[in-house]
């Protein structure tokens, strides 16, 4: 729970510009491969939930924050922005905030997408495309 904590601040005060240098030391250490295994198991029950078109940009994350190539910050990041997105937790409460509580977890995955959108490779949008369709099936496109 601290992870996750930590990573939505750097998220937070990254998207305002701050310094996140003195947090990024609290995760150097950080066993993503476990964090990515355990975000994995919550990313499928939600992406069930939400649809197709939600969990598509979320799976571009996660296999981008599974390249080996990918800087702590940019796996931060993600993380966080995944986290912030299946959980039902928000710094704007939806339940009291509607539009506005939405909105946070939107411009979360705008500022990281921004951030990391070269990272996301035709080989990540193959792997993407090919969960998307174990987990929900081909998708057919109705012509009339």
């Amino acid at each position: 729970m601290l992870l996750i904590g930590i990573s939505i601040m750097i998220l937070a005060y990254w998207v305002m510009g701050k310094d996140v240098s003195g947090l990024l030391e609290k995760v150097k250490n950080v066993d993503w491969r476990g964090k990515m295994n355990a975000l994995w198991e919550k990313l499928r029950p939600w992406a069930l939930k939400a649809g197709r078109v939600a969990a598509r940009p979320l799976l571009q994350f996660y296999y981008v924050m599974e390249d080996e190539n990918t800087s702590t910050l940019d796996r931060v990041l993600i993380y966080a922005a995944i986290v912030y997105t299946i959980l039902p937790l928000d710094l704007v409460p939806r339940a009291v905030y509607k539009l506005l509580g939405a909105l946070d977890d939107g411009v979360a995955m705008l500022y990281v997408y921004k951030k990391i959108k070269s990272k996301i490779t035709p080989a990540i949008n193959l792997k993407v495309e090919e969960t998307l369709m174990e987990w929900f099936g081909v998708e057919y496109e109705i012509v009339e």
